[in-house]
């Protein structure tokens, strides 16, 4: 496969070749339609002053004032009334001329040879060193009538311009591939490192350097990939902590169900023990499934698959039916639980969102402090709803805030360790908002407390 380096000299030289042809048949079709009539109608005036300068002045040679024109870049043919031609200047590469074309000269008439000569491809007419390409007009001299046949002589004109212009030509074509052949290099080179800094990324190297400092789209494409390569080691280092968390969450459990089980084989333990080691079990089988259920709702979310059933419900009524379920919890802890939930209906899955609902007030019961208090409201904004949790509980710093929508994070996991959970409920949370269209800010204090803001819209 050819490199995008041979592709575009190729492409580049390519298209000089072909505007080449487009210059040369555009300047053709100005030549025949413009400069050829003009270059006819010029030499034909030279051609005329030419025969009446002779006649004015029959004392002259004849022949020497015609071999006298030739040296300022003409070529000549005199035609006698008997046919006799007489050549002065270079000689023609073609010296046919119709008997009756030179007789209608003699006999008054102009020949247009210019004008009429055949077009061809390209400017030939005006290189074509021939007979038939001259200007013919009568000439008396001495009571004699003549045919003179002039035309410009293009070697003596342009002899030593035919030799600058093909310097010219060749000089400029050389130092244009050249030109080409390194501009190339250095357009491609950049592309070219995006390419290797591509690779290290598929083998797994994210430190990658490219030239950032060009401000055209090239420098824009390499700002963008490097964002994209940090991006891509983040969620890297996400898989990775990601893999840890869950492989400890769930040996965890196992290792706590395999060793109560254990116990459990032994004769020696009480009826209340062995009552209690079951519990325990059954608990680590919960948290279990739990965990399980979890990472099939996130896989599902991120498969964005057809999950959402969208309809109208009533949201108040839906917090407060949860706030009554979580009756028990709050007077455990004797948390101070008030709430401002009027009737809102909104369109949404209302499944996914009271899993929304739940595990925000979960969370705010289980980090909240004894005797503390959560308050709830809901507020009406234009076409938006806005869903309010305000907690008195052991609250955040900002680093643990920038990472609290992360899987498996648990803010301050020295001080909850022992509090049940997954660190899965508020990532799946921001998920279920998102595909509601829906933002969730979050602002905390440490030692103070946390309020989450939902804003959701109505329709």
């Amino acid at each position: 496969m050819k490199t995008l380096y041979a592709k575009f000299i190729v492409i580049t030289i390519g298209m000089m070749f072909i505007s080449f042809l487009l210059a040369f048949v555009i300047s053709n079709t100005y030549y025949q339609q413009k400069l050829k009539p003009y270059n006819d109608n010029k030499n034909t005036k030279v051609a005329l002053d030419i025969a009446a300068f002779a006649e004015s002045h029959p004392t002259i040679s004849l022949t020497e004032y015609l071999d006298s024109i030739t040296k300022v870049g003409y070529q000549i043919c005199l035609v006698e009334t008997n046919g006799n031609r007489t050549f002065f200047g270079e000689p023609f590469r073609n010296k046919s001329l119709s008997i009756s074309t030179q007789q209608d000269v003699i006999n008054g008439h102009i020949f247009h040879g210019m004008l009429q000569f055949p077009r061809g491809k390209f400017v030939t007419g005006f290189f074509a060193n021939e007979l038939n390409n001259t200007i013919g007009v009568p000439l008396k001299y001495n009571g004699e009538t003549f045919a003179l046949f002039i035309r410009p002589d293009i070697k003596f004109l342009f002899n030593e311009m035919h030799i600058l212009f093909a310097w010219i030509l060749g000089i400029a074509i050389t130092l244009t591939i050249i030109m080409v052949v390194i501009n190339t290099k250095y357009l491609v080179k950049p592309i070219s490192n995006l390419t290797k800094a591509t690779k290290s990324l598929a083998n797994g190297d994210f430190n990658v350097e490219l030239d950032v400092t060009r401000h055209d789209e090239i420098g824009e494409l390499s700002h963008s990939f490097l964002r994209m390569a940090r991006k891509l080691e983040q969620m890297d280092d996400m898989r990775k902590e990601f893999i840890s968390n869950i492989s400890h969450d769930i040996q965890s459990p196992l290792s706590n169900i395999k060793g109560y089980t254990n116990l459990l084989e032994t004769n020696s333990i009480s009826k209340e023990e062995r009552s209690q080691y079951v519990s325990i079990i059954n608990s680590e089988i919960k948290r279990l499934s739990t965990l399980t259920k979890q990472l099939l709702l996130l896989a599902s979310l991120d498969r964005n698959e057809d999950i959402m059933k969208k309809q109208t419900f009533n949201l108040g009524q839906q917090l407060k039916k949860l706030v009554q379920n979580y009756q028990w919890a709050v007077s455990d802890k004797e948390i101070m639980l008030s709430y401002s939930l009027p009737d809102i209906e909104i369109i949404g899955d209302p499944s996914l969102l009271n899993t929304v609902w739940d595990n925000l007030l979960s969370n705010a019961i289980k980090y909240n402090k004894q005797n503390g208090s959560i308050e709830i409201s809901i507020d009406k904004k234009e076409d938006t709803v806005i869903v309010t949790y305000e907690d008195t509980g052991i609250g955040m710093n900002d680093t643990e805030l920038e990472r609290i929508f992360e899987r498996f994070y648990r803010a301050d996991k020295a001080r909850t360790r022992t509090i049940e959970g997954t660190g899965l409920g508020l990532s799946i949370v921001k998920t279920i908002v998102d595909l509601h269209s829906g933002r969730i800010n979050v602002r905390s204090k440490q030692n103070e407390g946390t309020t989450f803001i939902v804003e959701l819209p109505i329709r």
